[in-house]
């Protein structure tokens, strides 16, 4: 890491995250308990094995459609659980509200909060509030830990992954980073497309009983792309994505076309991406799409023996490249 300053970008999820965390954090706080390629830590407990998270969230505006800054948290926490195959129990919860926030729409902002943790099973255990002066946050920021429980024979994680296998997402990728672009009305733009913030543990313990199943991750910041490219580093496998099979609403598509956005690198955030055994593909899309949250999901594309890349196959015969993301695309989205 050569930087010499702190930027947007060092939490875009991309290149210049994974070097902040390696080269400063991962340095000094290494143990054996932390591992900065997975979701949730494993804390071997009895005859289970209990999972640890936890996560920050600043988001511009606090609200949008489809969630607010309250559920976003909430599911956030839950998501990484979800994906890492526990079952979530417990949060905690920090608010860090900035002065001059509407006490009203820190009371709705709560109660959303309190629906989306009362839907997910978890309750929020404990919690603490500090008020910043004005000018000092985006109004409010809160930051979560979340404790799951896991069966201990589930074994599931980037070095489970072989060649051959096949990469599935569970629905449309680059909803939440498209509707909270278009709340800010920037650029003249307005939409009614609601973001996908909601928790994926429906679609996660679904496919938890499927032998050939390998990983799952939610793709937050850096979206779809920046999966993929973990799971490449981490395998050393080539990833073959099918443009053609990646779902992506119109609106999507057309805010990114207008604004020079891909939406591969956009936030999800109530997506799985799960890798498969092959035997198993059919079975797990079958799985997924008798749920409301899966009924889009998709068969996206292959790891391959090969140079760790992501090759993305276009509908006209070519192939493009995606590469690990640097610049910030859209600041601020989860």
């Amino acid at each position: 890491m050569t930087d010499t300053y702190i930027t947007l970008a060092h939490g875009n999820g991309g290149r210049y995250m994974r070097e902040l965390i390696e080269d400063v954090f991962a340095r000094h706080l290494g143990n054996p308990l932390l591992d900065v390629n997975v979701d949730a830590a494993r804390l071997p407990w009895n005859a289970h094995e209990l999972m640890f998270t936890t996560d920050g969230f600043t988001v511009q505006p606090l609200e949008f459609p489809g969630g607010d800054i309250g559920s976003l948290a909430v599911n956030g926490t839950v998501n990484d659980l979800a994906v890492s195959g526990a079952t979530p129990r417990y949060l905690s919860l920090n608010a860090f509200i900035e002065e001059g926030l509407p006490l009203a729409q820190l009371d709705r902002i709560v109660a959303s909060l309190a629906r989306a943790a009362k839907e997910a099973g978890v309750v929020v255990a404990a919690g603490d509030t500090k008020v910043l002066r004005r000018g000092e946050g985006g109004g409010l920021y809160l930051a979560t830990a979340g404790i799951g429980v896991r069966m201990p024979d589930l074994e599931l994680g980037m070095q489970c992954i072989r060649a051959g296998d096949t990469i599935l997402v569970s629905g449309p990728v680059g909803d939440h980073g498209t509707a909270v672009m278009l709340a800010r009305e920037q650029f003249g733009l307005k939409g009614d497309l609601a973001s996908d913030c909601a928790s994926v543990l429906p679609l996660t313990q679904a496919l938890s009983d499927l032998p050939g199943l390998r990983f799952m991750r939610d793709p937050t910041r850096g979206g779809l792309a920046t999966v993929v490219h973990e799971i490449c580093r981490a395998s050393g496998l080539r990833a073959d994505l099918q443009q053609s099979d990646i779902p992506v609403r119109d609106q999507v598509m057309s805010v990114c076309e207008m604004l020079g956005y891909d939406p591969y690198y956009l936030a999800c955030e109530g997506r799985v991406v799960a890798v498969v055994a092959p035997d198993d593909a059919t079975a797990a899309l079958a799985i997924w799409h008798a749920l409301p949250n899966g009924k889009n999901a998709a068969l996206i594309g292959q790891l391959q023996s090969g140079r760790a890349q992501v090759v993305l196959h276009t509908p006209l015969g070519g192939t493009r490249i995606l590469d690990e993301l640097e610049d910030d695309p859209l600041p601020r989205i989860c």
